[in-house]
């Protein structure tokens, strides 16, 4: 027998709402259930009232999609990350068992609304996300969705899902990161390499922190590539290291690349110790979180790690480097990509060009008479 029960619920933005579910059990289990919230106790009433006697004239709604395996977003989300099929990045995998905890994912599969997840976006939205971080929330999601049927033969109403996300993009609430151009001041890359090498004499790993720092802008290499370039990655003929597995959209493993060692860098990794496989065996996390550290104790304000790579690419384009050039460093397959997100030019340095042509032009001249 179908009943519906209403719950009263505080917003993160002090409102309040009105949660009616309606429900089915057999055998003392939900074998159907469904939500909606409203703004009124009335309206959430007439709607549980209009739901129950429905069911109970007609019956469960689209039973072809109710299967008997109840089972929740949460524990389908756990069961996608442990699948013997899928390849997931550490941030992708970390933004997943953090949704798997959520509200939202306490949800049964068979009852999942496109209200469910719109009203998932503006809680999201009340706690200070961006529209970019709410879409990858999203599209995290619905790739779990989709898998579904094909790595664990369930049935989902995918139609909830098309119908929220065409309705959050209607709304903004879903949207593209804003491009960032972020680099760091020459007395700010300064400051940032003599505090990590200050940690360097204190740290419990021995990591040479200001080493790192200064083969990431180099190299232009995430931190993660980093750690991962091993002895036998480096061609001492060509001065050349092999990052592997270097970040691809279409490519998550094998994409591996050559990247020359430029400058100091060569002589960076020569000065290393050798004294494992890998050339930094270091955790990821604790550079980038003593980086986090250095910087905040400096008061430098909005300068990420990742900051480093579009600073080395830029510094690439100062000295004079083709875009085809870069991209042997940065790894881009994509030149638009390049050219749009990591080319940020100091307008110092092209006064120094202008100059530099200027004075060559004039030398030229004088020669020629």
């Amino acid at each position: 027998m179908a009943f519906y029960t209403v719950e009263k619920r505080l917003r993160a933005d002090g409102t309040t709402r009105y949660r009616c579910t309606v429900g089915v059990k057999s055998g003392g289990k939900y074998v159907f259930r469904e939500n909606r919230t409203f703004q009124k106790l009335a309206l959430a009433k007439g709607w549980g009232t209009k739901r129950v006697a429905y069911i109970e004239e007609f019956g469960l709604p689209n039973p072809e999609t109710y299967s008997g395996k109840a089972i929740s977003l949460s524990e389908l989300i756990a069961n996608y990350i442990n699948h013997k099929d899928v390849e997931l990045g550490r941030s992708k995998k970390e933004v997943l068992n953090r949704l798997a905890k959520s509200e939202l994912a306490t949800n049964e599969l068979n009852v999942l609304t496109s209200q469910h997840y719109i009203e998932f976006c503006h809680l999201r939205k009340a706690q200070g996300c961006s529209p970019k971080t709410i879409s990858d929330d999203i599209s995290y999601i619905d790739s779990v969705l989709q898998a579904a049927k094909p790595l664990f033969n369930l049935e989902i109403d995918h139609s909830q899902m098309s119908d929220a996300r065409i309705f959050l993009k209607h709304m903004k609430m879903v949207g593209t990161s804003n491009q960032r151009n972020r680099r760091p001041s020459n007395d700010e890359f300064e400051l940032l390499l003599n505090g990590l090498k200050q940690k360097e004499k204190s740290a419990h790993s021995k990591a040479p922190f200001g080493d790192i720092f200064l083969l990431s802008t180099l190299t232009c290499t995430r931190i993660g590539e980093l750690c991962r370039i091993r002895w036998d990655d480096i061609d001492e003929q060509q001065r050349s290291i092999l990052v592997r597995d270097r970040k691809d959209p279409k490519k998550k493993v094998g994409n591996h690349m050559t990247v020359p060692l430029l400058g100091e860098a060569w002589d960076i990794v020569q000065r290393q110790p050798r004294v494992d496989e890998r050339i930094f065996p270091f955790r990821e996390r604790s550079i980038t979180q003593t980086y986090r550290h250095v910087r905040d104790d400096l008061s430098i304000r909005d300068l990420r790690y990742h900051d480093l790579r579009r600073e080395g690419a830029s510094r690439l384009f100062e000295a004079g480097f083709s875009i085809e050039d870069v991209a042997q460093v940065t790894g881009h397959r994509s030149l638009n990509t390049l050219w749009k997100v990591y080319r940020e030019m100091f307008p110092n340095t092209l006064h120094e060009k202008f100059d530099r042509l200027k004075k060559e032009s004039l030398n030229h001249v004088a020669n020629a008479s």
